[in-house]
């Protein structure tokens, strides 16, 4: 049974702001992405056994989809795993471990999109979970 573990701490200020060349990207031991950003005060870890391979083998390239795209389902997919890790009664605790604390109306810029998009569409397609509307193969 793969069990998914995903951490995801997003403290920002409420401003909107892109991230820019201080930001911090990479992938450490154990298949962890960390991405940080020290002046925008966030940080969103995603550790999975598998998604690093995932996402250089299955994903769409950078630029593919917009960034709007992208956060367009972010906001729908991070808001019913959020309303599913509250109710660890009717959803596996297993799979929905934490809430994500992603917040709309903050510009987190293109790759944490990206990255929370593609780990949503791995998340999906692994656990054979349908958050909500069409989920993609990649």
């Amino acid at each position: 049974m793969l069990v998914v573990i995903f951490g995801i701490l997003l403290s920002c200020n409420s401003s909107k702001q892109a991230m820019n060349n201080t930001d911090q990207i990479g992938v450490v031991k154990s298949d962890t992405i960390r991405i940080a950003n020290e002046e925008l005060e966030y940080e969103v870890l995603i550790i999975d056994s598998g998604f690093s391979s995932w996402l250089i083998t299955n994903s769409y390239p950078r630029n593919y989809h917009s960034q709007s795209y992208l956060e367009a389902k972010n906001n729908v997919w991070v808001a019913e795993y959020n309303n599913r890790a509250l109710q660890p009664s009717r959803y596996s605790s297993y799979l929905y471990e934490m809430p994500i604390n992603y917040n709309a109306n903050i510009d987190y810029g293109y790759e944490v999109n990206y990255l929370i998009y593609n780990y949503m569409v791995y998340f999906q397609n692994t656990n054979k979970q349908k958050l909500f509307g069409y989920v993609p193969q990649r």
